[in-house]
């Protein structure tokens, strides 16, 4: 597996993974993948990363959705990190993950939070191997098809980044 930027050449796939996620009900609150100007808009430029295989293939993505346009937040970022339904359990979205801490904190991110449904085992489980800290449920934070949903709300202090 290797990594390189996500770039716009890569957003038809990059968005049928995302699909994948959403059609789950347990990926995001999102209905539908949004067109490349909104998303490339709201994700931070230079923390977004895709996996490939050995044939150049996109497995799966990650970015960083800015928390905040206050100054103050500028080192705080909400992960996202899908895979493909096929590449998934081989180790793919920890490995994303890890490399998107990686990329973060080359770019100054001091905290990395993520909002994921309790449903989603294998997504609390990676950010868990990767140093996040479970803060607390955000009970019925969001309706979903007409029923209130719950979240798990981690965060990640970078090591690194941000310490005096």
């Amino acid at each position: 597996m290797k990594f390189r930027e996500l770039t716009f050449q890569d957003w038809q796939q990059v968005k049928d993974i995302y699909e994948e996620g959403i059609a789950t009900g347990n990926a995001t609150f999102q209905t539908s993948a949004p067109p490349w100007e909104e998303w490339d808009s709201s994700h931070v430029k230079n923390s977004r990363i895709i996996a490939l295989d050995e044939a150049d293939n996109i497995l799966g993505w990650a970015a960083l959705t800015p928390v905040s346009g206050r100054c103050v937040y500028a080192g705080v970022g909400e992960v996202s990190v899908y895979v493909s339904q096929n590449a998934q359990g081989k180790g793919v979205g920890k490995a994303l993950l890890n490399e998107l801490i990686r990329h973060s904190e080359q770019n100054g991110f001091w905290t990395l939070t993520a909002g994921i449904f309790p449903e989603n085992i294998a997504s609390l489980k990676i950010h868990e191997q990767a140093g996040f800290k479970t803060l607390g449920i955000r009970e019925s934070i969001g309706k979903m098809n007409g029923h209130w949903r719950d979240t798990v709300l981690l965060e990640r202090r970078s090591k690194i980044v941000g310490i005096d």
